[in-house]
This record gives structure tokens, C-alpha cells and sequence, in this order.
């Protein structure tokens, strides 16, 4: 254990050895004498910097001493009377400051004893004597040396004021213990003892703790008066300081406190029904829903208000209606993926794989939807856009969308919005209501597990509205991408992000669309399939997946491209394959039940078995008439599930002009029939027919088949044409349908749904099509093969749609055919 000695005699000793010392010790009297002198005002004395650390004159104070300058100005010091300026350091992380880094203003000191530590350094204990100011420095190495000034005090020779501020800097003090509890009783003697102002204040500065930097202020003021205003101002700022600090402890130990009361009061609740046998125990499952909410870390709104739900169901008993409410709401908001997504693989050439290998055809469709992944590629933070797939039922809109979901690496989620006519059924109920539930949006969400799955709006077109509300009004905030990102369902109450969700929409027909709702989806066109079309897909898609659902093999069942087109020809009449699909699984099942039973190991069906496996042929086939007739005109009709052929049948009868319609027409096509007999009518000189046939004739207009509801202006050059070849005997060339807007004055108005018509044509073996002019510009959209195999008769005006369908002339001269 380390000795302390008298500063002088431990000193040299260690220090001469250490090779410090550059003399001996002086004699007992000269040390004796030296003392004695009156201290002189300037003096020359080696500089000890110090750091983070101020001594006042009259303090005793230790420090350790490690830094080599250090240790050689202590030396100095002790070689000749004990002496040592003390001044701290503007920066104490500064390791050898420069002279202005060093506070003019310091201490003489005395030191007192010296105790040596490990290594080089040492401990001292210091007094202070007097202030200084420094001169000028007379060396900076290999230590400090410097002149320095007494600075003397002037004493102040009116009591009053000496009274006045040794009162104000003790009830300072004063005021200061009394918050800062735990004050040392013999500082509070010696500040009631101390008569001087100056000493007070350098007494009270050296025993508080202050900052260094405050500490030297205080050293640097030499007035007396100035010097205690200076600390009284100081000690008002740490009173300010310390009020605070004791509030804020207040109020963490009352909230402590609070903590530690209800935390004992929860275990004695939680052993209380443990007694009970009870293992519901509210309390405790509203503290699980807390850690639950708070590691979701929502913030704000969100978090708020499910931490209220949580303080309800702590106060309510567990087998209350409201406490069951309350926890199967916070249960689907705890369920809501709030941060979960998916990162997208926007891969186009893997996207043009998944889309070729689950789609035949189609080449229109899978490239708009490659371009649009190519711009979500280039942007990925751009908003979602609504895609909608438009077609009849069966041609493949709920599986592009799977498929659109598979090359983005999305989760996908189909609702259904058929038959949808409340609301709250897209929005969700009000939580207040018995039964209440969330809108199918968010449960879509909720199902997927992510935040930005694709979701499948299907039959949007389906929605109706009633006394409870308008559910496609409800759709506009959902699908519109400026605005879902805050979506609120009524069940939830709370905002949830729906701007990063993909939107596809399938419907039949766009018509049914409202618009407004319409005007926020990009809409693309899927048309009715071909018979080859069909047959691609059985064979290469609905033969191989039906096989495997019925646990066949390609070696088990043999099924020829023949059987399958007999199959499409004689036995379906739709625009998909989903008809074709049953027939398929109808042949598959019967050929199970032989092979389970062990009548045969393989089952070949042909055409020819058709009939005895499905049974007798369902449709004769789309053929033409035996032979061209008078009065009867192929007209071309769209329907939601693709386009039809539809024959026009007039009869002239002798009567008193009446007009027959038949045939379930609406009243858009009885006009239409009007406004051809008017046009007739203005040209029967030119025709050669009877100027009276309208008093003297009964006109019969017949479309079949009389139980399908027709309507729409497409059919007017049909019935105009029909309407002509009966009242002139001229026969119409059956291999020639038609379809345009007749008006009174005989021009052809373009139309809808010429893509779907075209192909009814094709299916039905026509050979030539009359369009509208107008409506030249859609042949582009039509299927390549339909182009190939039907000839196109653009006609601006009847007398071209009467050219190509006439066997003859209204005049009797004979046509040869449609001039292109």
C-alpha cells in the first residue's frame, strides 16, 4: 500500500531518482525563511494545465498528475518553495495544449503531499493561494513556465452591500440545498460562518457541482461584487435546472409507481382466478393484444386506437358480448398484413413463359400485358393500374389474371362481385352491428397475407343496386389510385394502403359498367375462341388436366384431334371451352368406371362413339341453306357470350298493310324495321314495286328464335335487304351475311362487336361479310384466320350492301357477285 510523506522529503526522493530533479534539497532554515518572505505580486512559476478540473484560492484539492509536462512542472515546483500556477484548459481532450488553449486567469497553489501511483504517475493534494494572471510564458517545453500577476481584491468598504450580497449568495445556497438534497452539514457551517462576499462566493463555487467552465468564470471575475453576482446568477440557473429535473423525477417515479400498484394488482387478479379455475382472464389477454399492437409498430392513428380497444377489454368482464367483439376486431387488425409484401420478379421473358404455357393464343392480350410489366419494371413505385378483362364466359379472364399474379411473384386473390347489391359488402358493417364483418377488400387483403397482392375483381359487371346501397359507388375509392391509400372499411376504422395492390377486373360485357367506375380501368378485349382455337386448347390444356384430376394416363385413354373437333361441332355452341371442359370429364369418368372395373386397360374413343358415350349430336352444325331464297337474309347479332348469326325472315301477304313483328324484338330493332320500310317505300318506282304495297300488303317480319329477347340498330340493312328481296321475288345469295345501321336515306352506320360477329360468320361457313364503311378500321382487331377466310364488303350506303347480297338486281339484272 502507497505511503504519503511530507510533500517535500517523498518528492525528492522519488524524484531524483527519476533523474527530474536538477537539484538538492535546501536546509531547514533557508525553507523556514522563504516562508516567511512576503509573497511578492509577480513571480515566476511553473504552469500545470488543467483538465476539466478548477481550484479556488483557500481550496485543498487532489488530482492525479500523468502527463509528462505535468510531471516536470511538479518537479520544478519542488525544487524550489512548493509552488505551482494552476490554470485549466479551454478543451480538456487536448493532450498538450497550446499557450491559447490555457485559461489566463489561475491559482497559485501550494502543494501539500504527493502520493506515487503505478507507472509515472502521481498524486498530489494541492491549496490555493491567491488568483493570477499570466504574463507571459517563458517556456512551453520541456514544461510550462510562466510570469504571473497577483491579482489582488479590492474590499469593499460599504457593509451594506457586503451584508446585502453575503444574504443573497446564502439564501442562493440555501435555496439550492433544499432541492439538491443530500448536502454536506459542514459546507452549511462554514457558508453561514463566512462574513466576506469574495471568499463566499469562491466557497460556494468550489463545493458545488458546477461545470468546469462555470466554475472558471466565476475565477476570472476579480471584483468582489461582480464575482458574487456572477455566482448568483449561476445558481439561479442550476436551481431553474434542478426544479425541472425533480419535476421530471416526480413524474417518472409517480408513473413508476402507478406501474408497480397496477402490475401488483394484476397478479393478485390473475391469482384470483387462478383460485377461480377461470382461465380467461381479460386482463391478461388485453396485455398480450398490447405487446401484439405495440410490435406491429404502427404509429399514430392505428396504434391509438387499438390500444383504446385494448384498455375496453381489460375493463370488461370475459363473457361479455362486447369483450367477444372487441377481440375478434382486434384479432383481424392483428391479422392485416400492415408491413408484409412481396417482392416483384418482373422476369418478361419467364412472364411470356407462364403466360404461353397456360394460354393458347391470345398473342394481342399477353403482349399488352408484357408491356404493361415492362413500365412497372422501369417504375417500380408507380401506382397501381387497374387492368379489366373483357370477354364472353370461358375464354380465359380468370386464369390471365392467375397468370399475371405468377410472373410478378404475387399472392393472388379472386373475389367474386356477382349478384353483389349492398354496399357494406365491399366497404364492410359498422362494428356496432350484431354480426358485423369486414368488406370483401380487406378480407381479400387478410387472405393474401400481403399488402400488395393482385386481386381479381370478377364479374364486376354483375354488381346491382338497391335500397341498401350502390356497391359500384363503393368500388370508385377502391380502384381509384389516387385516393385508396387511405381506404377505410367500416368494420376496420382505421386507414389501410391499398395503392400498392394490383386491381384486375373481369366482366362480360363493359356496357353494364357504370361509368365512372369504367373511366378508372384500362380495359382489354378478349374475343370468342375458333373451333382450331378450341381444339389447341382441349388437346394441349383441358385433356391433360382432366386426366390428371382423374388419375388417367395418355397410355390409358386415347382421345383423336377428330373426336375432339366432332366433339366442338356437334355437341357445344359457345364462345369458351368450358362446355368442351364437362364433355371431356364426362368421357374421362366413363372411361374410369372401365378401367376400375376391369373390362378393359386402355379406352379409345372415336367420332363414331360419340353418340353412345355423350349422346345423339346436340347441334347439326352451322350449315348454309340448301339453296338461296327470297325474303330470308343472314343477319350478324353480339350476345355476352360471343357473337351469332341471325336469320331475318319477311313475308309479303296479301292484307290491308299491316306490319308484323316477331320474334321477341325490342324497340330499338322495331324502328329499325320501320325506318327500312320508309326507305323501301321512298324507292319502290326505282325497284319496280307497287306504290301501294303498303295499303294492299301485310308485312311479316320474323326473327327467330322467338324466346331470345333481340334488340339493338345493327339489324337494319338485314331487314332492309330481307324486306326488298320479298317484295321483289329476288332471291339472296345465302352465303353472305350482314350487319350496319340503315337510315332513311339509305346510308350504313357503323356498329359494335364486329370482332365477335365476324367470327360467328366464319363459324357459320359464310363466305362474305358486309360492314359499314365505318368501321373498315376495326378489321385489324379481328383473328387473323377469320381475315383469311371471309371476304369484306365495306359499304357506305345500301345500294353496295344490295349488290353483294342479291342474287339479282332489283331490277331484274343479274349481279355477279360482291365487287372489293
Amino acid at each position: 500500500m502507497p505511503e504519503t510523506a511530507s510533500a517535500s522529503g517523498l518528492f525528492i526522493s522519488v524524484f531524483s531518482r527519476s533523474g527530474l530533479c536538477r537539484g538538492g534539497p535546501r536546509g531547514k532554515r533557508g525553507r523556514t525563511v522563504e516562508l516567511q518572505k512576503k509573497i511578492s505580486r509577480i513571480k515566476t512559476l511553473p504552469l500545470l494545465p488543467m483538465r476539466g478540473m478548477v481550484v479556488f484560492p483557500s481550496q485543498a484539492a487532489p488530482f492525479d498528475v500523468s502527463r509528462r509536462k505535468s510531471i516536470q512542472a511538479v518537479g520544478l515546483a519542488m525544487e524550489r518553495d512548493q509552488l505551482i500556477f494552476l490554470a485549466a484548459q479551454k478543451n480538456r481532450e487536448d493532450e498538450e495544449p497550446e499557450e491559447t488553449q490555457i485559461e489566463p486567469v489561475g491559482v497559485v497553489a501550494r502543494i501539500r503531499q504527493i502520493l506515487r501511483l503505478s507507472g509515472e504517475s502521481f498524486r498530489i493534494m494541492v491549496e490555493g493561494l491567491y488568483r493570477a494572471r499570466v504574463k507571459e510564458y517563458i517556456q512551453t517545453e520541456p514544461f510550462y513556465e510562466t510570469v504571473v500577476r497577483e491579482c489582488r481584491e479590492s474590499r469593499l468598504t460599504d457593509p451594506l452591500i457586503r451584508e446585502a450580497l453575503v444574504r443573497e449568495c446564502r439564501e442562493a445556497f440555501e435555496r439550492y440545498t433544499r432541492i439538491n438534497a443530500g448536502g454536506i452539514p459542514e459546507i452549511s457551517l462554514h457558508v453561514s460562518a463566512e462574513k466576506e462576499p469574495g471568499r463566499l462566493a469562491d466557497y460556494i463555487a468550489a463545493n458545488l457541482p458546477l461545470q468546469p467552465e462555470d466554475k472558471q468564470k466565476i475565477l476570472s471575475v476579480i471584483p468582489v461584487e461582480r464575482r458574487a453576482e456572477t455566482l448568483l446568477t449561476l445558481l439561479e440557473r442550476e436551481i431553474d435546472i434542478l426544479s425541472v429535473e425533480r419535476s421530471i423525477e416526480q413524474r417518472v417515479q409517480e408513473q413508476v409507481e402507478k406501474n408497480q400498484k397496477e402490475y401488483y394488482l394484476r397478479e393478485q387478479i390473475r391469482a384470483i382466478y387462478h383460485e377461480l379455475g377461470d382461465t380467461d382472464n381479460p386482463q391478461e389477454e388485453a396485455d398480450t393484444y398490447r405487446e401484439r399492437i405495440r410490435a406491429l409498430s404502427l404509429g399514430g392513428e392505428e396504434e391509438e386506437s387499438l390500444l383504446r380497444e385494448c384498455d375496453r377489454l381489460y375493463k370488461l368482464p370475459s363473457g361479455s358480448h362486447e369483450a367477444a367483439v372487441i377481440r375478434g376486431y382486434l384479432d383481424l387488425c392483428l391479422e392485416l398484413p400492415w408491413h408484409q409484401r412481396t417482392t416483384d420478379k418482373l422476369d418478361l421473358a419467364k412472364a411470356q413463359k407462364v403466360m404461353d404455357r397456360d394460354h393458347y393464343g391470345l398473342d394481342k392480350i399477353k403482349e399488352r400485358i408484357l408491356e404493361i410489366l415492362s413500365v412497372r419494371k422501369l417504375v417500380p413505385d408507380i401506382r397501381g393500374q387497374v387492368i379489366c378483362l373483357v370477354g364472353p364466359p370461358g375464354v380465359g379472364k380468370t386464369s390471365v389474371a392467375r397468370s399475371i399474379a405468377e410472373a410478378m411473384g404475387r399472392k393472388f386473390v379472386r373475389v367474386s362481385l356477382g349478384g353483389v347489391r349492398d354496399e357494406a359488402d365491399i366497404r364492410g358493417h359498422r362494428k356496432t352491428y350484431i354480426g358485423a364483418m369486414p368488406g370483401r377488400i380487406i378480407n381479400a387483403v387478410r387472405r393474401a397475407g400481403v399488402k400488395n397482392p393482385v386481386i381479381l375483381l370478377d364479374e364486376i359487371d354483375k354488381m346491382g343496386n338497391d335500397f341498401r346501397g350502390d356497391p359500384a359507388s363503393a368500388m370508385l375509392e377502391v380502384l381509384d389510385t389516387e385516393q385508396n391509400d387511405t381506404f377505410r372499411d367500416h368494420y376496420v376504422e382505421l386507414p389501410f394502403d391499398l395503392s400498392e395492390v394490383m386491381f384486375i377486373t373481369s366482366a362480360n360485357n363493359a356496357e353494364l359498367i357504370p361509368a365512372p367506375l369504367y373511366d378508372r380501368m384500362d380495359p382489354i378485349f378478349l374475343s370468342s375462341y375458333t373451333a382450331e382455337d378450341k381444339l389447341h386448347i382441349a388437346m394441349d390444356h383441358l385433356l391433360p388436366r382432366q386426366l390428371k384430376r382423374h388419375g388417367l394416363s395418355r397410355r390409358q385413354l386415347s382421345l383423336s384431334e377428330e373426336t375432339v373437333r366432332e366433339m366442338i361441332a356437334g355437341y357445344t355452341k359457345e364462345a369458351g371451352v368450358r362446355g368442351l371442359e364437362r364433355l371431356i370429364a364426362r368421357l374421362l369418368r366413363q372411361a374410369a368406371k372401365k378401367i376400375a372395373t376391369g373390362e378393359v386397360r386402355r379406352v379409345t374413343v372415336g367420332p363414331a362413339d360419340l353418340e353412345t358415350c355423350l349422346g345423339p349430336r346436340k347441334y347439326k352444325g352451322e350449315q348454309l341453306l340448301a339453296r338461296d331464297e327470297v325474303g330470308v337474309v343472314n343477319g350478324l347479332a353480339w350476345t355476352a357470350v360471343g357473337g351469332e348469326t341471325m336469320p331475318v325472315e319477311v313475308a309479303v301477304l296479301d292484307g290491308t298493310g299491316k306490319l308484323e313483328l316477331t320474334g321477341s324484338l325490342g324497340d330499338v330493332m322495331k324502328e329499325s324495321a320501320r325506318t327500312a320500310i320508309s326507305y323501301v317505300r321512298s324507292r319502290a318506282a326505282e325497284w319496280r314495286i307497287d306504290n301501294d304495297f303498303y295499303k294492299n300488303k301485310d308485312i311479316h317480319i320474323h326473327v327467330p328464335e322467338g324466346a331470345v329477347p333481340k334488340d339493338g340498330p345493327s339489324a337494319g340493312v338485314t331487314i332492309a335487304t330481307a324486306i326488298l328481296s320479298a317484295l321483289t321475288g329476288t332471291p339472296v345469295r345465302r352465303d353472305v351475311a350482314m350487319t350496319g345501321e340503315i337510315t332513311l336515306r339509305g346510308r350504313v352506320l357503323p356498329i359494335g362487336g364486329l370482332k365477335e360477329k365476324t367470327m360467328a360468320a366464319y363459324c357459320r361457313g359464310m363466305k362474305t361479310v358486309v360492314i359499314p364503311e365505318d368501321n373498315e378500321p376495326d378489321l385489324a382487331e379481328i383473328d387473323p384466320l377469320v381475315r383469311r377466310e371471309l371476304q369484306f364488303v365495306p359499304a357506305r350506303h345500301l345500294d353496295k350492301v344490295l349488290e353483294a347480297a342479291l342474287v339479282q338486281s332489283p331490277e331484274g339484272q343479274p349481279v355477279a357477285g360482291p365487287v372489293l
